[in-house]
């Protein structure tokens, strides 16, 4: 290996429950607009046609329990409560049983969202970077293997803000089933272990203020947490 001019932080890992291996976070992808009530708070409507995505930076993930900093730059900072998808084998062109097979894990989420940045460039046609790529912007609770929790099926989603429930859905209201998902990802990337899918939020999503606790979960999965502090 080349000697490098700087040393790079070690990637983030994720605990799994009854394990004492961790899992490493590698690509982050988003599906965008994947429960219909959500979309239409948002004031778009649901492409039925394919699903769509965005990214997260791995460097830009945390773990859920700690703290994060109001971020700059914005003035309206939303939660969205997610099931996230963990890809423990390599697939590519998947079809369903395929896909199903690739799942190593499943957890809860929370995809930190600079509101007004994501609507401001979305209006101009630009990338939603700024909006949706921000530091401590992915947050991840401890993953259970697939086969300890079992099928993606009618599982309560939800999310409270300072003990107020805010989100609150079945995994049932998916548009596009996780399967559909690695499914049609798979056809544009080959997918590999360390992939992370973060499949959509409910309705519900909402502004967030330094001092404010959110806390979320998902039937049979760990919960998740994240205490909002003044920023840095």
């Amino acid at each position: 290996m080349p000697e490098t001019l700087f040393p790079l932080p070690e990637p983030l890992t994720i605990p799994v429950e009854g394990e004492t291996a961790e899992f490493p976070i590698g690509r982050i992808f988003c599906v965008g607009r994947n429960y219909a009530a959500h979309a239409a708070e948002m004031g778009v409507e649901v492409d039925r046609e394919a699903p769509f995505y965005f990214t997260k930076s791995s460097a830009n993930a945390m773990l859920s329990g700690g703290s994060a900093p109001y971020p700059p730059g914005t003035e309206n900072f939303h939660y969205e409560m997610e099931l996230a998808l963990a890809i423990g084998k390599p697939v590519f062109r998947a079809t369903a049983q395929e896909a199903r097979a690739a799942i190593y894990g499943y957890g809860c989420a929370l995809d930190m969202t600079r509101r007004d940045l994501q609507i401001r460039e979305r209006k101009k046609q630009r990338p939603w970077d700024l909006g949706k790529d921000l530091e401590q912007g992915a947050v991840f609770a401890p993953l259970t293997k697939a086969e300890d929790w079992g099928p993606v099926a009618d599982q309560r989603i939800w999310l409270t803000l300072d003990d107020e429930i805010k989100q609150e859905a079945t995994l049932a209201e998916l548009i596009w089933s996780v399967e559909e998902i690695i499914c049609h990802l798979s056809g544009f990337y080959h997918l590999r272990p360390g992939d992370l899918i973060l499949t959509g939020t409910p309705a519900g999503v909402g502004p967030t203020q330094p001092g404010q606790e959110i806390n979320g979960g998902i039937t049979g999965l760990s919960p998740i947490s994240l205490r909002l502090i003044d920023p840095a």
